[in-house]
């Protein structure tokens, strides 16, 4: 251990170099529920992109694994480190190094976090358009995993808002791909490579990030369908209308319920509404003008009418607030009642009734119960499992994640395979894929440094 923290300590200072077992425990495990803790050697601190990239080569030259962390959000245990490795934190690198009004680009550090940025962002009337959920993520973190979020159905995912990124190699190196420019064309796209791939190639130390005009008039409505065949039938729909919904979610009535009483809301639903709604579609609206909000929301309600909706609740600030707040926290409902894994596999919206189809197939063939909601825009959908026995669980999602692919669909849709996810991923995938994915990280990162047992074979 000494030899470790020697080894590092001259590169960052002895005083950001952590043994692991005196670190702080949660540098060991993120919010996957099926990933356990581990201790790793030591927690190294950089300060800077020159001394993540001397981290990398002396770690490489001792082949000593290195697994990145930022806030520790995930839910695929993707930061859990090794136990003969160390953990990368980014604790010293959270500064907005800049915001370009003229340009709308913030050039941010990896542990920068995503309430730290719209606190800053608010000031010049901008936004980054990302939301996943967790506002205490960190922008790495949201790189390394393609973070979506309900905002996804009109701005994109973290792969459409990164124009650039600053990474350092396993050989000491950094470069830089992309920047303040919206398109490039000059040979292969290195930030999107990047963008995704868990911290397995190579380690962000900047990203450059597409910021939008933040819009201060917004609405939300909440549709109460008889089926889900009805929600996912009206969401074409409504995205042809013109109308450029922000959000666009699902919530079958089962999640509703528990969302709603884990946040201590009341929307005031009827029990007769209640008791015939099988789920529930929240479209999201916003604009630069209350007059044009107003039209619009009127234009949404009445076509969510035609659409087959049993009715439409355009809710006031604070239960929209709350809604969209239970809706986050999903997550943590299905924790807090017991759910044994996560899914957040990705389908063609379209297909999202078959998917739905399948999996209650496919619970009750294993004595399982499965309860969910997901961005009915872009077809990611998110199911809370409750299997206890391992077995009988990994069967099952096993069945899930290969009814997701059936239908042109994937494992994960934003929360990344981490260690939770990637022995499916392994199990599933064409071989061709899985060699190819192997070349290209061994490009990147020859030694296998770099978050070892992710995606492709060891």
């Amino acid at each position: 251990m000494s030899e470790v923290t020697a080894l590092f300590a001259d590169v960052v200072g002895a005083a950001h170099v952590r043994p692991g077992d005196d670190a702080a425990e949660e540098y060991g495990h993120d919010e996957a529920l099926t990933v356990a803790a581990q201790v790793p050697l030591a927690v190294v601190s950089p300060a800077t992109a020159e001394e993540v990239a001397a981290v990398l080569r002396r770690a490489d030259e001792n082949r000593i694994p290195v697994t990145a962390r930022g806030a520790g959000t995930g839910l695929s245990g993707a930061c859990v480190p090794q136990p003969d490795g160390i953990v990368l934190a980014f604790d010293r690198m959270r500064r907005v190094v800049e915001v370009d009004t003229e340009n709308f680009v913030a050039a941010v550090e990896p542990g920068v976090r995503l309430d730290e940025l719209d606190a800053e962002l608010a000031a010049h009337g901008l936004v980054y358009p990302v939301f996943p959920g967790e506002y205490s993520a960190s922008l790495g973190g949201n790189v390394a995993t393609n973070a979506g979020g309900m905002r996804a159905v009109k701005y994109g995912v973290t792969r459409q808002n990164v124009l650039g990124l600053e990474f350092a190699l396993p050989s000491g190196e950094v470069l830089t791909s992309g920047g303040k420019v919206t398109k490039v064309s000059t040979g292969y796209d290195l930030t999107q490579l990047v963008v995704g791939s868990e911290g397995t190639l190579a380690v962000v130390t900047k990203a450059w990030l597409r910021l939008v005009p933040r819009l201060s008039h917004t609405a939300t409505l909440l549709a109460p369908f008889t089926t889900l065949e009805e929600v996912t039938a009206a969401v074409p729909r409504l995205l042809a209308s013109g109308i450029g919904p922000v959000v666009l979610e699902y919530i079958d009535m089962l999640t509703m319920a528990a969302a709603t009483a884990y946040v201590g809301l009341d929307l005031g639903i009827p029990s007769e509404v209640k008791d015939t709604a099988l789920a529930y579609l929240v479209v999201g609206l916003e604009s630069t003008h209350a007059d044009r909000l107003e039209a619009d929301t009127e234009t949404t309600g009445e076509l969510l009418a035609a659409l087959g909706a049993i009715d439409a609740y355009v809710l006031p600030g604070a239960s929209a607030a709350g809604l969209i707040d239970a809706r986050e926290k999903a997550f943590w409902v299905g924790k807090a009642n017991g759910a044994n894994d996560i899914v957040d596999v990705v389908v063609p919206r379209g297909s999202i009734p078959a998917y739905m189809a399948r999996v209650a197939e496919l619970a009750a063939e294993h004595s399982s119960w499965v309860a969910g909601c997901g961005h009915a825009g872009d077809g990611n959908v998110h199911l809370a499992v409750f299997q206890a026995d391992p077995a009988a669980r990994s069967q099952l999602m096993r069945g899930l994640f290969a009814a997701g692919m059936e239908l042109g669909g994937a494992i994960s849709g934003e929360h990344g395979l981490g260690r939770a996810k990637s022995p499916y991923f392994r199990e599933l995938a064409d071989p061709a894929h899985l060699a190819l994915l192997a070349r290209i990280k061994d490009a990147f990162d020859p030694h296998g440094i770099l978050n070892p047992g992710l995606a492709v074979p060891a």
